[in-house]
Order: C-alpha cells, then structure tokens, then sequence
C-alpha cells in the first residue's frame, strides 16, 4: 500500500469530531489505535503509540499517550474529550489544568511556551532524552531531525555557567541548537558555541 493510500484510511467518517480519552493514573491515553493514529498522522505528531519507539506516519495498531501538555492543547482546543475514570465524567479544560499543574512539574509555564510553539507552526515533543523540556521540529518527527532543544526557565530563574556549559554542550553533541525559553515573554534565546 502506497504512502498516500494508507493516509486516506483517514479520510472515512469514522473520526468522531470529539476524539474520546482516559485520564487514567496522572496519564491520558487514546485506546482506539485508529483515533490514536489519526492524532498523530493527520493532526501533526500528538501522542505517543505505545510499544513504538520510533512511528512512522501510517496507520499504527496500537493505543497512544498524551503528555499532559499536549492533552490540555488538544483538550482547550476542543479535538478531544478526556474521562476521568476515577469517577466517571469527562473533565473540563480548567479542571484538567488544575490536576496538571499538580501533577507536571513546571505546567503553566511549559503549556505557554508549548502553545506558542504550536501557534506558530512548530513541532514541540517531549525533550527528556536530551535532558529538556522540549525537542523542536520544524516538520516533524520522522520527516527530519529536529532542529532544536528548549529549556523553559521563568523569568527569575538562574542558571549557572556549569549549566550552561553542560547544556551547550549536549546540544552540540546532537547537532541541534540550545534554547532557552521564557514563558512571560515567549522570548527565546539561542546559545551557540564559539571559538574566539
């Protein structure tokens, strides 16, 4: 089956406008492997497909997970509905962010610039195995490597010249741009090494 025949599985009717959800043990999971799919073929690389280290953009037989944050922008931007199964009724946006920001470390200032990021055309996934908050794609995952990693750090936060070094050089190390973002602002602002 050609790239383009497999992407039209998604143009049947079977995608609810409303894609249905879990918020099961401080994660949300997408158990309908088409749904999960959908969100991350044709809506631009959200979730993660359980048991798939690396997806491909074709359809995959498996459920997904959102992170939190990509959960809260799907949810706000009303692409999904998330079930609390604890207690069986679907949660608002302002109550799933207020269990976020108990749960996530850094939420509200991470969602700022994740929206952002989004809104403008970006890719951002979760950056752990760079040691950050984000990878960058300008594509997307698969299609390119990413262009960049972003640390989110508010305003008043300090860094030392240890971290710094420590972060220009794993960036360097992968080939990709150290970022440093702060979410009053949205400014961002890029550390490249030099030889004087």
């Amino acid at each position: 089956m050609t790239k383009e025949k497999e992407l039209d599985v998604f143009n049947d009717e079977e995608i609810p406008e409303v894609i249905p959800c879990k918020f099961i043990n401080s994660r949300v999971i997408v158990f309908n492997p088409f749904h999960a799919s959908y969100l991350y073929v044709k809506k631009k690389f959200f979730g993660s497909p359980l048991g798939i280290n690396k997806p491909r953009l074709e359809f995959f037989n498996r459920p997904s997970e959102l992170s939190l944050i990509e959960a809260y922008y799907l949810l706000k931007n009303g692409e999904i509905e998330i079930l609390d199964v604890n207690n069986s009724t679907n949660l608002s946006p302002s109550e799933f962010y207020d269990m976020a920001t108990t749960i996530h470390h850094k939420f509200k200032e991470k969602y700022v610039i994740y929206n952002d990021l989004r809104e403008k055309g970006y890719v951002p996934r979760p950056g752990l195995k760079f040691g950050a908050d984000f990878v960058v794609y300008k594509k997307g995952p698969g299609l390119e490597h990413s262009s960049f990693i972003v640390q989110v750090l508010p305003a008043d936060s300090k860094i030392s010249a240890i971290d710094m070094v420590r972060a220009g050089r794993l960036a360097t190390s992968v080939r990709k741009k150290f970022v440093i973002a702060n979410p009053l602002t949205c400014s961002y602002y890029f550390y490249e090494w030099f030889k004087p």
